[in-house]
């Protein structure tokens, strides 16, 4: 009997490196990168319908054609040939325009969760592909985990676990729009190139320091973020193994040994700003929730 409900978690990511290498046809931009899944995950519940239909609660994401849940359900259904539709319902947790990849953790639970609820059985290698039609991130989004990434974010070679470690994650008072970030990037480019052959080698290692002595963000000094600077010297202050910021922008993070060193800079971190998450690695990527979300209530 196939399931009238499914519960999906999909985690966000956090960029331990990442570099710009070139340019690809299409007007792409060829990054070298070192992901990372972390527990923070948004939470989505779907449910069997005649029609497609999705609800944020509580969010400012809109809800039109080009929200990534939308495409994600009608990039399945179209792949899968099912006249079906669906009632998806997430629980945004993951900051917008943060580089955190919510949105793309958002597709990702979707492909995964009607994947489940109707049966469809399609391989990693399936739903990646859909995905990759849906954002750039979308595919790692689905593996998780910890993985060297290159190309636009479709070659993906996944590692050994990240080293135990606590990030401490902020988000300033605004976000920073990924095309633009893009777009000072070709105007100024950067000096900043991190070795992330040196941190795989550290991951496969399993050495935390060499890890975060190869950090960095080649978009970092153009994201155009404001408080990058400052949030860094905050959390470097606080105890931070390293510092940087993720993706195009804006979220910050820092890198910790100990969970109670993460707790206390994140309770200083939270003098500054509203956003302060701790967060663990997490060795997975948008998967069936346990059993304990199965029935969370739906809300209107």
């Amino acid at each position: 009997m196939q399931e009238r409900s499914v519960a999906v978690i999909a985690p966000a990511k956090l960029n331990l490196s990442l570099d710009v290498v070139g340019t690809l046809p299409g007007g792409y931009h060829a990054l070298d990168m070192v992901m990372q899944a972390i527990d923070l995950h948004e939470s989505l519940l779907l449910r069997r319908s005649q029609e497609l239909t999705v609800r944020m609660p509580g969010s400012f994401v809109p809800i039109n054609p080009k929200n990534t849940a939308v495409k994600a359900a009608l990039a399945f259904f179209d792949y899968t040939g099912l006249l079906a539709g669906v009632d998806i319902l997430i629980r945004k947790r993951v900051p917008v325009r943060a580089g955190m990849a919510g949105g793309s953790a958002d597709a990702a639970g979707v492909l995964v969760g009607l994947d489940a609820l109707y049966g469809a059985k399609l391989s990693m290698s399936e739903l990646c592909a859909i995905g990759a039609g849906i954002g750039a991130d979308v595919p790692f989004a689905l593996m998780g985990g910890t993985c060297r990434v290159q190309g636009k974010g479709d070659l993906m070679r996944p590692l050994p676990p990240c080293p135990d470690c606590r990030f401490v994650i902020v988000m300033p008072s605004i976000g920073v729009s990924t095309p633009a970030a893009f777009a000072r990037y070709d105007e100024v480019g950067t000096p900043a190139h991190p070795d992330c052959a040196a941190q795989e080698q550290a991951i496969r290692a399993g050495d935390l320091n060499a890890l975060c002595t190869a950090a960095g963000n080649a978009l970092e000094h153009c994201s155009g973020a404001k408080e990058t600077a400052h949030i860094r010297a905050l959390l470097d202050e606080a105890g931070a193994l390293t510092s940087l910021m993720t993706g195009s922008g804006a979220a910050v993070f820092g890198v910790f040994a100990k969970e109670e060193q993460a707790e206390q800079a994140a309770a200083a971190l939270r003098e500054h700003y509203r956003q302060v998450f701790v967060a663990r690695p997490d060795r997975g990527g948008a998967r069936l929730a346990p059993a304990r979300y199965q029935n969370y209530p739906a809300g209107r």
